[in-house]
């Protein structure tokens, strides 16, 4: 605001005050002389912003549903059918101070599963495993589980689907949300 009103004061016009980020949504106390606010991934949040502390896991409103389509015992893995093409291939936690890898494994109703996350992916599978290697019961998720996974960041995810289905009380649908695409 006060480069604005630097210009307003030296004659220039100055008729768009833009501020962005979720962070700049988030804790602004007033937004006076705003014009615009880039609020960025605020409505939905995702892991980036949990882990600079901006929301908790628990606020994280986005998520890819996703089926367990096999397992490799030797290796305590749990394979999806929700690759890189479906949660993007952001790492934006792995300088952070937790590392998410592609994603945080959830049950239906959004809970974190233990210390299940997606530690890989190619374009159509993703690998689901213990973020400390530990062994995974793999017995808990046979063929067919669908889980949910929270996204490194939010923007990068959605944009890869058409559209949003809302789910405000599991598992019904309540309402699709198509998205605009392209730049």
């Amino acid at each position: 605001m006060q480069c604005a009103s630097e210009l307003q004061e030296a004659g220039l016009p100055c008729p768009i005050v833009s501020v962005g980020s979720t962070p700049t949504a988030t804790y602004a106390q007033r937004m006076d002389g705003i014009t615009e606010v880039r609020a960025g991934v605020y409505m939905f949040f995702d892991l980036f912003m949990a882990g600079l502390g901006v929301c908790q896991i628990e606020d994280i409103a986005l998520s890819v549903l996703t089926s367990v389509i096999g397992h490799q015992p030797d290796r305590n893995w749990i394979i999806t059918d929700a690759g890189w093409m479906a949660l993007s291939r952001d790492r934006g936690t792995a300088k952070q101070r937790i590392d998410q890898g592609y994603g945080v494994v959830c049950d239906l109703a959004g809970r974190p599963i233990d210390d299940l996350i997606v530690a890989e992916t190619n374009q159509e599978h993703g690998i689901i495993a213990d973020r400390h290697g530990r062994a995974v019961d793999l017995a808990r998720f046979p063929v067919g589980t669908l889980l949910r996974i929270l996204p490194n960041h939010a923007c990068a995810t959605a944009a890869q689907h058409s559209h949003y289905n809302v789910i405000a009380h599991e598992p019904v649908v309540e309402a699709v949300w198509p998205r605009f695409n392209g730049w």
